[in-house]
């Protein structure tokens, strides 16, 4: 096993105040709501956020947490979570070698290092797709492992199971490439972001070996540097999985991460943070998830 982490009324009075000196106080406004609805402010579209302290249920942030947004490449993590369950079960193994041709590839605008590097096809281990799934967000082995999974009906069952729902899995990534309003069809919640995350850790449908191994993967994830991972503490430990779109009239559709994060004292932090259909450029979104992650992980720290 890979260890990583650890490795959330009515007054009986008998008269009342006549409606001429009767003062409704306002109910306190949250200091970390306020702050990030200073922070989404700066997308000018939509954010969602979800935040949970594992160990004691607490939530720490949330902000249009039952919304549908595209998640992009988000959905690498339950495709490859699908997968590793059938690895446990005997199904699947990680040395097994998978035929990969020239029609498996995404489309050029579509990231895949795969594709890059073998032009004419190539044979790679179950386990080597997962890493490029989740350490490079591939979206060739994205692809790959959902049909190796059994398509996405598999891994929807496979959220079904745990139990998730408000994450729908339903097309490839060379279908997304090809089809802008697909990604909007392959949403999840923020609070069902959250709970994936709470079931990947908790290793619920997953042995402790296959959840070590992803835990790993997406710690040694490369992309989105700047995001989660962005504004906190040097050396922090965060395990996480971006999800990213293009840019269609100025507007881009999906700026993801999502992710576990290790807390002072021992504690962890369940945390995802979607930016939806925003005019702003690269930087500023990515600064966005960066603020609201660093916001959570100090509110969570003081807690």
């Amino acid at each position: 096993m890979i260890a990583l982490f650890f490795l959330t009324g009515c007054s009986n009075s008998a008269s009342l105040p006549s409606h001429s000196s009767a003062k409704s106080t306002p109910a306190p406004v949250d200091p970390i709501e306020k702050q990030l609805d200073l922070i989404a402010a700066e997308a000018k579209g939509r954010v969602g956020v979800s935040a949970v302290i594992i160990e004691s249920d607490e939530t720490i942030a949330t902000r249009n947490a039952h919304d549908h947004f595209p998640m992009q490449s988000v959905y690498k993590l339950p495709i490859s979570m699908a997968v590793m369950k059938q690895v446990d079960e005997g199904k699947l193994r990680l040395d097994q070698k998978v035929r990969i041709g020239k029609n498996d590839y995404v489309p050029r605008l579509a990231y895949s290092p795969i594709r890059d590097q073998f032009p004419d096809g190539t044979e790679l281990t179950v386990d080597e797709l997962v890493q490029f799934a989740l350490k490079q967000s591939d979206g060739t082995a994205s692809d790959v492992l959902m049909k190796v999974a059994g398509g996405s009906a598999a891994v929807q069952k496979y959220l079904t199971d745990l139990p998730v729902t408000e994450i729908t899995v339903l097309n490839t990534e060379k279908e997304l490439a090809q089809d802008w309003q697909a990604q909007y069809r392959n949403y999840a919640t923020p609070d069902a972001a959250v709970l994936l995350l709470r079931a990947l850790f908790g290793q619920r449908g997953l042995s402790a070996a296959s959840q070590g191994l992803l835990m790993k993967y997406m710690t040694d994830s490369t992309p989105g540097a700047k995001r989660l991972k962005g504004l906190l503490p040097a050396g922090t430990i965060v395990a996480h999985k971006t999800g990213t779109s293009g840019t269609k009239n100025g507007i881009t559709a999906a700026t993801n991460d999502i992710g576990l994060i290790n807390l002072p004292g021992g504690k962890h932090l369940a945390i995802a943070v979607f930016v939806s259909d925003s005019p702003a450029d690269d930087a500023t979104r990515d600064q966005i998830i960066a603020k609201i992650a660093k916001l959570a992980w100090d509110s969570a720290w003081n807690r």
